[in-house]
């Protein structure tokens, strides 16, 4: 299989600054993901590799319908064409889109894999949240040998709700995982429904979910379904856009809309990169 890269994307990059997905060995421009692909019925694991500057190439094991998921984790299913023009209205998004080589969101694999993440990590650091994954992964997930490597997808919703007890999860997560399965199975977290509605319809129908409020529904939305035109709000990006823009305190509400209006349509994009920047100069301060 393969696709038309449209805007300027560099596969590594974002690999270095997002995936840490496996790849095969001397291979930096080729990775493997796997996952439970929406619809529930099967799991896959996809091999991309960019073998030009605007085509990605792949191997799917699985139903042809994971090529176009995993397009869009990488953000390859949107339009990039207009993202460099960003950067001509918006000097400072112009310089570090340079500097990070026109950097895109990546997404979940599905809202499903976003909303059970969100809710195994809780008050747990990121790391020992995605190393429980990585373990339900391999004793509950589907298993491939692809490009020379061997990956596990993530639980399918079907498996996820015979899970009544795991280590490093307690009780009362796993009835949230539960919820997180039916709601799944009944097509409630599908990327394509909630990029259907309004924002704000799909973030109260995200809460209701057990367990997920305000913070975590705007992360299923955003970073699940993926948005291209909307505006996160979180605290690092507001505090990327004192550093970048200069400014003497961190932006109100106000400030964030005016400044970046000129984002628009991709805002979201905007908010990432601003976001994924002040991330990388704090690891280096």
């Amino acid at each position: 299989m393969d696709a038309h890269i449209t805007g300027p994307f560099d596969l590594e990059r974002q690999n270095e600054y997002f995936g840490g997905w496996t790849q095969p060995v001397g291979d930096a421009r080729t990775i493997v993901m796997a996952f439970p692909v929406e619809g529930w019925t099967h799991s896959a694991a996809v091999l991309l590799r960019q073998s030009a500057p605007d085509t990605v190439t792949g191997e799917v094991q699985g139903p042809a319908a994971a090529w176009q998921q995993a397009l869009a984790v990488l953000s390859l299913d949107e339009d990039g064409s207009g993202w460099p023009q960003v950067g001509e209205r918006d000097p400072v998004i112009g310089a570090l889109q340079r500097r990070h080589a026109y950097l895109r969101p990546v997404l979940f694999h599905s809202p499903y894999e976003a909303a059970c993440a969100f809710i195994i990590a809780h008050r747990l650091r990121i790391e020992q949240g995605r190393a429980i994954r990585q373990r339900m992964a391999r004793a509950f997930g589907e298993r491939f040998d692809i490009g020379g490597v061997t990956v596990h997808a993530f639980p399918s919703p079907q498996r996820l709700l015979g899970l009544t007890e795991f280590p490093g999860i307690n009780e009362e997560k796993v009835r949230r995982l539960h919820g997180i399965a039916e709601a799944a199975l009944d097509g409630r977290l599908d990327r394509a429904r909630l990029r259907s509605l309004p924002l704000p319809e799909a973030l109260a129908d995200v809460k209701r979910l057990r367990g997920v409020g305000d913070f975590f529904a705007v992360a299923i939305v955003m970073r699940g379904a993926g948005l291209v035109d909307a505006l996160p709000g979180d605290e690092l990006s507001r505090a990327g856009i004192q550093r970048w823009y200069d400014l003497p305190a961190l932006p109100s509400d106000a400030e964030v809309a005016r400044l970046t209006e000129a984002w628009r349509p991709y805002r979201m994009w905007g908010s990432v990169l601003v976001h994924a920047s002040e991330r990388r100069a704090r690891a280096a301060a």
